[in-house]
């Protein structure tokens, strides 16, 4: 399962990432806060199909629907997420190249890492770290002008990846629940305020192509990308998922300098190398240790593994994958992992 993780966070970083120059493209023509706001929205209607479609083919339901406990955290992801992340990275890049804002989106990554270890106390080993400061490095180098001077665009996108990191860590008590739902919420929400607000201001709505150029870019880079990030959030942790997200700045680096024939830089160069070795670092981690779990209840799909020996109340549905609260008894043993829904424990220093 954690190769399938590993590859659903990548493919979310590669539709994220190609979303930065496409909608670079539009920006020229549209208000920056319109951008995020369309982008959103597309993403929101584009699943909404999605969700409708499969209650009209009568599709069984394999995912746990969001309950009202999960309502805060929704609201909070859709805050930071939805709302503060893609106005700042928007309003960034119309002040810098599509390539070094791609570029500097690997700060994301870096932010989800250091909220997960320093807040909620996911495990975070020395090659994660060093390849944190790699990450770092790249992106320091690409935002620095001189002196002491940065810029502002690269400053907004730093706050965009902030809020992100923020908004991933969130989505982490949540990752147990339907991704479509998730995501299809956070972009109607945070897509209708954001235009509301955008009208409000003075922008006017661009044309009919426009439109569906944003929508088609929000739906793949934010939709779809963000119902596979919760996916692999469920099995490899905020930290892990986060690192794998760092893929996501070097596809929107590349399709940049081939799309808009921007320069190929020094500084774009060594950025990229440093940023490169950061993202190696992750993605050859493996973690395995002897480890023991404590007797929890909770809702989402699974299939009978070795963490799933559980016995079925009268109505669950048969076959697997399949939904339904269940409980785990004590276990201890040892095998590769992440910090997923089952392995989030402490660990010895």
């Amino acid at each position: 399962m954690m190769q399938t993780a590993i590859l659903l966070a990548l493919a979310a970083a590669g539709l994220f990432g190609a979303s930065t120059p496409f909608a670079k493209l539009l920006l020229g023509s549209v208000d920056p806060w319109m951008m995020a706001g369309l982008l959103y929205l597309g993403a929101g209607l584009g699943l909404a199909a999605v969700h409708l479609s499969r209650t009209a083919l009568r599709l069984p339901a394999v995912e746990a629907p969001l309950r009202r406990a999960d309502m805060p955290w929704l609201a909070l992801v859709i805050v930071a997420g939805g709302l503060l992340a893609p106005l700042l990275l928007m309003f960034g890049l119309s002040l810098t190249d599509a390539a070094s804002a791609s570029l500097l989106l690997n700060l994301e990554g870096l932010a989800t890492m250091g909220i997960a270890w320093l807040v909620f106390r996911e495990n975070v080993d020395r090659r994660l770290l060093l390849g944190a400061f790699a990450i770092l490095a790249g992106a320091v180098l690409l935002s620095w002008e001189g002196r002491m001077s940065l810029q502002w665009g690269a400053l907004l996108i730093a706050g965009a990846c902030l809020c992100w990191g923020i908004d991933n860590n969130l989505t982490r008590k949540l990752s147990s629940a339907d991704p479509v739902q998730i995501a299809m919420l956070k972009g109607l929400v945070a897509g209708a305020i954001n235009l509301l607000i955008a009208l409000a201001s003075g922008a006017v709505l661009p044309s009919a192509v426009t439109l569906l150029a944003a929508g088609v870019i929000g739906f793949l880079g934010y939709g779809v990308s963000l119902a596979l990030f919760v996916l692999a959030l469920r099995h490899l942790g905020a930290a892990r998922t986060g690192a794998y997200f760092s893929l996501a700045p070097f596809v929107g680096a590349v399709l940049a300098v081939v799309m808009l024939g921007e320069a190929i830089s020094v500084q774009l160069v060594v950025a990229g190398c440093l940023m490169a070795v950061g993202l190696w670092l992750h993605l050859s981690e493996r973690h395995e240790h002897p480890h023991a779990h404590e007797a929890m209840e909770h809702e989402h799909r699974h299939g009978h593994d070795e963490h799933h020996r559980h016995e079925h109340e009268p109505g669950v549905q048969p076959g697997e994958p399949h939904t339904h609260w269940h409980r785990h008894a004590p276990l201890a043993h040892r095998h590769p992992h992440y910090p997923d829904l089952h392995h989030r424990h402490g660990h010895r220093t």
